[in-house]
């Protein structure tokens, strides 16, 4: 059976303007997504993988053309629908964690639940099970200083699932970790992801860690291209 694409970029474009010139990002570009795949953006520094990955959330709007996300025109959505869509519908991993330095691991991963208006005791039972899941149970009652990265990046990815989303975004998450660590990191975000049928679209500058995907993609001059499967044609 097909799987229908979860993600789609319909021609889009998106151009910032510096000054008195105006930087094309992205142009004209069109890619699916399928559900269920672990799919690596790769690319040189300011290419717009990023971008890419702000357009889909909803976070940046294109100059043209649309995206789709889970059957749904972001373009069609007013800045508040978007937010909303954003916070209950996608799940995010970042490189520097963005954790709340003042709450403990706990109130971080039940965090999401309770602004949607899930109770405080749901909230809870449900940032457990995921805790346990990445293997940090037994701390849910320190602080993110003292945890140490690799801690603080499970943390993150906890945070990111509670909300069982379909779709998770990550902007380098071992960016900021050493090989060892951001190894581990990556095996339990494949993991977590691909247990639960989810899609991740993971931004990465790392050959090794592309090669976890099912699909690699590399921003060239605007345009997202497919790299082969032997890696030839990607970003040195």
């Amino acid at each position: 059976m097909t799987r229908e694409p979860l993600i789609r970029l319909d021609r889009v474009s998106k151009s910032y303007t510096e000054g008195a010139e105006t930087r094309h990002v992205l142009r004209e570009t069109s890619v699916e997504f399928l559900e269920g795949e672990l799919v690596a953006i790769r690319g040189r520094s300011g290419s717009g993988k990023s971008t890419l990955l702000n357009l889909v959330a909803g976070i940046d709007s294109p100059t043209g053309g649309e995206v789709w996300v889970e059957g749904t025109s972001l373009g069609r959505l007013s800045p508040g629908q978007r937010t909303l869509f954003r916070r209950d519908r996608l799940g995010f991993v970042f490189q520097f964690f963005n954790l709340i330095p003042t709450l403990g691991v706990l109130e971080n991963v039940q965090l999401p639940l309770e602004l949607r208006g899930v109770s405080v005791d749901e909230a809870a039972r449900k940032a457990r099970a995921l805790l346990g899941e990445v293997g940090l149970a037994e701390r849910e009652n320190s602080f993110p200083d003292r945890l140490s990265g690799g801690e603080q990046q499970r943390v993150a990815i906890a945070r990111a699932l509670v909300q069982d989303p379909r779709i998770v975004l990550a902007d380098e998450p071992t960016g900021n970790l050493d090989d060892a660590t951001g190894e581990a990191v990556l095996e339990l975000l494949d993991r977590v992801t691909r247990r639960a049928g989810r899609t991740l679209l993971l931004v990465t500058h790392s050959p090794h860690v592309a090669a976890r995907a099912d699909r690699t993609f590399t921003i060239e001059k605007g345009h997202v291209v497919p790299v082969p499967a032997d890696g030839s044609g990607g970003p040195s």
